[in-house]
């Protein structure tokens, strides 16, 4: 979503790398150029003239006139605006004193309220809740079978006593759910309500009794990302109408200017709690407005990453794997078997694309990550379980017929199946190397990472120079002998022992000249 604007504002900076200091007519020029492109994704304007009064007004104080290098401290200033907008620190949820807590989604039509209350009741039973899905949108037709789809496939329960399609009083299913909700120990109740317009009094009304009635801990308003500048409209209307405690952002996969996110939560002075940014259940997490500039401005999000990591990989295999790769071996333990086995972790995570994407840089070539092919891990996968154990536990069995057999049995071509193998004995070389405190192939080593025992070569003793003699009265000696040896040389020839030439009248040899 963010693609176009950090693509003019990398360009943005890259104009300013290389100054030693920055001129008045340079940050005005930035300053262009960054309005632009926050105008170009769709910002409210408003919100557009504060940024750069700040940005401007900062760019030429002293935090930029004392800098080493101003241009890396004018991205520094952009990075912590831009966190300021999106609203500044990350904003936790209110859970109340007693059980259960009470959670009301609402928003716009089709801002995809009822998919996110499965994503926001997975997200909530993974941090070791058990939430409650209550289905008070009983205007839309087949909304209520939605929600117990979505329920159902997230493993969360599900509270739903009316039909729908018309049919119920959303006000007192909501009511009643508490009691439900206390009964059944659920310490969540997640409310989903009908979508409305900012104009339809009688849903907006219906809104506000079903908060009189239940009286949320959290009312969270939905906002589909995509729609741009009346998104900020709709919220200050349903603000004024409801009001709300926090923001949740739908769709951020989409490829629509983002204006939306950047610019809610600094009109309606309310902060984005949650981002969806995916059509699956878990492509769902707390919105962190520090991480979110950094994508923006291409500096990649390692935290995210590695949270994601931590939730996918299990400490106990990564040791295993850690210690067959820092065996006596060379990593010969770690087999295809494994290989595999990390493999499929690392899909867990989701699409590579996005992994990549939270790397810093990668902005640079998006293009190439975008292009990726998913299906290349799945025939990975197919070529290796086409194999036999003991071809997976020592691949260097693999010769032409089995190969044959392999690329047969996965579909593929039998240059896939040697390539394969050929990559896994480079990368197992590698890991190994790398695991052993060795530093990459090829790359001298670093200090403290050392190639690991008996690999140190000795080190060559250099030649030691000719002594000089502890008497004063001999080294005297022996140092007006040499320099009486070297005036010699100097009057009977000159360097490289060729004859002293006078300046004026030396000429080049007959062989050097035919260069010339």
């Amino acid at each position: 979503m963010f693609d176009t604007l950090s693509d003019r504002l990398s360009a943005t900076f890259k104009n300013l790398r290389g100054k030693g200091r920055l001129s008045e007519a340079d940050i005005d020029a930035t300053a262009r150029e960054i309005r632009i492109a926050l105008l170009e994704a769709d910002v409210a304007l408003p919100v557009v003239r504060a940024f750069i009064a700040n940005v401007k007004e900062r760019a030429r104080g002293v935090e930029v006139s004392q800098a080493l290098n101003p241009a890396q401290q004018v991205v520094k200033i952009v990075n912590e605006e831009l966190v300021a907008i999106l609203g500044g620190e990350t904003r936790r949820l209110r859970f109340a004193k007693t059980a259960p807590t009470v959670i009301m989604l609402a928003g716009l039509q089709g801002a995809g309220k009822t998919t996110l209350a499965g994503k926001l009741g997975l997200w909530l039973k993974g941090q070791g809740h058990s939430p409650l899905l209550v289905a008070c949108d009983l205007q839309r037709p087949n909304a209520v079978n939605q929600l117990s789809v979505v329920a159902e496939r997230a493993g969360v329960a599900v509270y739903a006593p009316e039909p729908g399609n018309g049919v119920g009083d959303p006000v007192q299913v909501a009511k009643d759910s508490i009691e439900f909700a206390k009964a059944k120990v659920h310490d969540i109740v997640i409310v989903d309500t009908a979508g409305r317009l900012g104009i339809d009094q009688e849903l907006m009304q219906q809104a506000a009794d079903i908060r009189d009635a239940v009286s949320p801990d959290e009312i969270l308003f939905v906002v589909d990302a995509m729609i741009g500048q009346d998104a900020v409209n709709t919220a200050e209307a349903f603000r004024d109408g409801v009001g709300f405690d926090g923001v949740v952002l739908s769709k951020l996969d989409g490829d629509a200017r983002g204006g939306a996110a950047l610019s809610i939560a600094h009109v309606t002075g309310k902060q984005v709690m949650f981002a969806s940014n995916g059509e699956k259940l878990e492509d769902f997490d707390a919105f962190h407005p520090d991480r979110m500039a950094s994508r923006i401005l291409d500096m990649g999000d390692l935290l995210t990453l590695i949270e994601q990591a931590e939730k996918t990989f299990s400490q106990e295999e990564a040791a295993k794997m850690a210690s067959k790769l820092q065996s006596s071996k060379g990593g010969k333990d770690f087999t295809l078997d494994d290989f595999l086995a990390q493999m499929e972790q690392v899909r867990k995570m989701g699409s590579i694309s996005k992994l990549l994407g939270m790397l810093p840089g990668m902005g640079q070539i998006k293009d190439q990550i975008n292009n990726i092919d998913e299906r290349d891990i799945d025939r990975t996968a197919a070529i290796i379980k086409s194999m036999t154990p003991k071809e997976r536990a020592e691949p260097t069995l693999i010769n032409g017929s089995r190969r044959a057999r392999i690329a047969k049995g996965s579909g593929v071509e039998v240059s896939a199946v040697k390539s394969l193998v050929e990559r896994f004995f480079e990368a197992r070389k590698m890991m190994s190397k790398m695991a052993q405190g060795g530093g990459m192939p090829g790359m001298p080593g670093m200090p403290g990472m050392g190639g690991g025992p008996g690999r140190q070569k000795k080190q060559v003793k250099q030649a030691k120079g000719k002594r000089k003699s502890g008497n004063p009265m001999k080294r005297k000696a022996e140092e007006q002998a040499a320099a009486a040896r070297r005036e010699q040389a100097a009057q009977s020839g000159g360097a490289f022992g060729l004859p002293a030439q006078d300046d004026k009248n030396f000429e080049l040899p007959d062989e050097f000249k035919k260069f010339m």
